[in-house]
């Protein structure tokens, strides 16, 4: 830590597991997942509403959240909610001072806090990203619902690093209807490939 960087002791934590990475770049990898409460980007078809509201989740101090990080693995990842809410920089550089993995889920809705090994940027039209993670973002994982949302992929796309990988990915409840739509889609435009929920068929957290 420098004298920049701000010490945030407790945060609001919906929930910790240790699962398998089911998405994007590190699909199939072991992962310790950090959910943390607070969202005001307001997905209408969120799977995790009960994160959006802090007040409803304890506070949580990093070193205990640090100290169970440590017994799952060596890869965490950041969630939410929208974890950008909040800053970061403790909890991440405590994960660090352990060797421990840091990869984040974000909207980017936030400016960047926090020390990253892997950022996944997945952009939402509500609230899109700053700039410092569109900068930053080491993947840019688009959410395809219906077909405008190839249109908002490509806006997405050029506003990312040349470095930041690119996955499209279809909603959940949309995907008998749209999956064979973004198959041909990034059959047509290879600079993509699909990330697909494995989690969901693996039937884990």
């Amino acid at each position: 830590m420098t004298a920049t960087e701000k010490i945030v002791e407790k945060l609001p934590l919906m929930e910790a597991f240790y699962t398998i990475q089911g998405e994007g770049f590190y699909t199939g990898h072991a992962a310790y997942f950090i959910r943390l409460a607070g969202c005001d980007v307001g997905c209408h078809w969120c799977d995790v509403k009960e994160s959006w509201d802090e007040n409803l989740h304890p506070k949580i101090l990093v070193s205990d959240i640090v100290s169970q990080a440590q017994e799952n693995g060596n890869l965490v990842v950041i969630t939410g909610g929208e974890p950008l809410m909040w800053n970061l920089d403790y909890l991440t550089s405590k994960l660090k001072e352990k060797g421990i993995q840091t990869n984040i889920e974000t909207s980017g809705a936030y400016e960047l806090s926090g020390f990253w090994d892997w950022i996944c940027l997945s952009p939402k039209k509500k609230k899109l990203p700053t700039q410092s993670v569109y900068d930053a973002a080491n993947e840019l994982k688009c959410i395809i619902y219906n077909h405008h949302d190839f249109i908002f992929a490509e806006e997405q796309a050029a506003k990312v690093n040349k470095n930041a990988k690119l996955y499209l990915q279809v909603e959940w409840s949309k995907k008998a209807e749209m999956l064979p739509t973004l198959i041909e889609y990034v059959k047509n435009n290879p600079k993509w490939a699909i990330s697909t929920q494995t989690h969901k068929y693996l039937d884990i957290p």
